[in-house]
């Protein structure tokens, strides 16, 4: 579980294409102090099992799943990256619940900078607008944001200078695909108030 906080800016160092997978080797000197295999570190908001760690660096592997759900697969040697470790028990949850399980990918489609921030305009898959609320929570490339305004194909965010500087969403243009993770509560009251949440008799409790 993560909370959306990026802790570090990192770099993709190396790629091999395995067929229907794709190993990466990741630059995070911060994530990977104490790592060791089989630790999770999100990177770009997608939760990915360390394989090895040296030097300031780990190794991931990513599923073909992943590939396809993801915007990993459009990684190169270069690319930026957001990396975030695990939250711990008792530790304070800066952002929101995020699992690092992204649903699908949106597009940047406009930047409107301002005075001390900017508005970030993305348009995102139709089976997921609905769980995309004014004010409500939501998870892009990673980072925990406070969603703006919602419409039926896109939603807004604000970003903050730190945001913009410690990002990839710093740098990103319009365009450049980015990974959605929608509010895991939203899921769950959407499945409860359904047919999961009718008792024997189909009533819904």
């Amino acid at each position: 579980m993560f909370t959306g906080i990026v802790e570090e800016l990192g770099e993709v160092t190396a790629v091999e294409h395995l067929g229907d997978a794709s190993r990466f080797r990741l630059r995070g000197p911060i994530v990977t102090d104490g790592a060791r295999h089989g630790d999770s570190i999100a990177v770009n908001g997608v939760c990915l099992t360390v394989v090895d760690t040296a030097d300031g660096e780990f190794t991931a592997d990513v599923m073909a799943e992943t590939l396809g759900r993801s915007s990993l697969g459009a990684l190169t040697v270069g690319s930026r990256v957001n990396l975030e470790r695990p939250m711990t028990l008792g530790g304070r949850l800066g952002g929101h619940l995020v699992q690092g399980h992204v649903d699908g990918t949106g597009t940047i489609t406009a930047r409107t900078p301002g005075e001390h921030w900017e508005i970030v305009t993305i348009v995102l898959p139709a089976g997921l607008a609905r769980y995309v609320v004014e004010k409500g929570s939501i998870t892009v490339d990673g980072v925990s944001l406070t969603v703006v305004d919602a419409a039926d194909d896109h939603f807004t965010v604000s970003l903050i200078p730190t945001t913009l500087a410690l990002t990839t969403l710093g740098i990103k243009q319009a365009g450049d695909p980015v990974n959605l993770e929608v509010d895991v509560l939203a899921k769950y009251v959407e499945r409860l108030l359904g047919a999961g949440g009718k008792d024997s008799e189909g009533v819904v409790r």
